[in-house]
């Protein structure tokens, strides 16, 4: 394990880009060693390249250390693996650390759209496989998502859940089936979003406008269905019934948004996506979203989700009438 210290369980990391740089992160907070296990080579230099973007962070400090060979990984009890959305990629990350890590070696591995099931096919132990979706910047989001079907342990899926929630400061949830329900959600709204947009109503930013300003600020304070009791929920059952019908029911991505990947405008990182972006622009943004991550984080703390908090904490505040 080279110079890796013993204060907590040392955690393996496989992964690159911005989203392992933010589980690794979180993981230090929470003080444990952490070993990354990288394609991408890292330079010894101030700041170490991250992903193939070059996105750069803070030079690790002496319980981060990067391992070259999965051999080394042997003596790993926990496993999180952050790949990109490609099932070959996840598959062979999973035989790859199969070969040298403990039968007892629990493997978290990140899926979006592919079924924890089908990453479990072929693997020695798929009762040790489960699903854990992160956020960015994942050291300053309550967000985690774990995923397990009928194969997995219960008592080892209860574990991991209630390790992040102790350990991590998470507030996770299990979804007990083979894919996840966040992306889902994301996705519906995207595709509404796009019927709109393609039939002419609403430009991006009308979309933008209407999702920072109403949802925007009630989902961080309660979520859809605590919102919808603060509301009364009498009135969306009428609202539905009138609109379900009209929602998007489209089974394909729309022509605009095939024209805007095919042409290179994937974002912030190549200077265009949906809204244009000068030279130094996205890096300011990405300062932005940091501060903004730090400052949401602390207002969530102080009006927590779990009713009975919520009531323990009115109990010890007076109310300004």
């Amino acid at each position: 394990m080279g110079n890796i210290s013993a204060e907590r369980d040392a955690i393996l990391v496989t992964g690159w880009g911005k989203a392992a740089t933010g589980i690794i992160a979180c993981l230090r907070q929470a003080g444990h060693p952490v070993a990354v296990y990288t394609s991408n080579r890292f330079e010894e230099t101030e700041c170490r390249p991250i992903s193939p973007q070059t996105i750069t962070i803070p030079k690790w400090d002496a319980s981060v250390e990067v391992i070259e060979r999965l051999d080394e990984a042997g003596d790993f009890n926990l496993i999180i693996v952050c790949t990109d959305e490609n099932e070959f990629q996840k598959r062979a990350q999973i035989q790859q650390l199969e070969t040298v890590v403990s039968p007892d070696a629990l493997i978290a591995i990140n899926t979006e759209s592919i079924p924890l099931s089908t990453l479990q096919q072929g693997s020695r132990h798929p009762e040790r496989i489960i699903g854990a979706n992160w956020t960015e910047p994942a050291d300053t989001t309550y967000f985690l998502e774990i995923i397990a079907n009928e194969q997995n342990d219960p008592k080892r899926v209860d574990g991991f859940c209630e390790q992040a929630k102790a350990g991590w400061q998470k507030d996770p949830y299990v979804v007990h089936s083979d894919r996840g329900i966040r992306t889902r959600m994301l996705c519906a709204m995207i595709r509404e979003a796009f019927y709109l947009i393609e039939g002419g109503y609403v430009s991006a930013e009308d979309v933008d406008r209407a999702c920072r300003n109403d949802p925007g600020y009630y989902l961080p304070f309660g979520g859809h269905f605590r919102y919808m009791d603060l509301m009364g929920t009498f009135i969306y059952g009428v609202v539905m019934q009138d609109l379900f019908p009209e929602l998007s029911k489209a089974r394909h991505i729309p022509r605009f948004f095939e024209d805007l990947v095919q042409k290179g405008e994937l974002g912030m990182g190549t200077g265009k996506g949906f809204y244009s972006y000068e030279k130094g622009e996205a890096q300011q943004w990405e300062y932005s979203f940091r501060e903004f991550s730090q400052q949401i984080q602390e207002l969530i703390s102080r009006y927590p989700f779990n009713y009975e908090e919520v009531n323990q904490s009115s109990a010890n505040h007076s109310i300004v009438q």
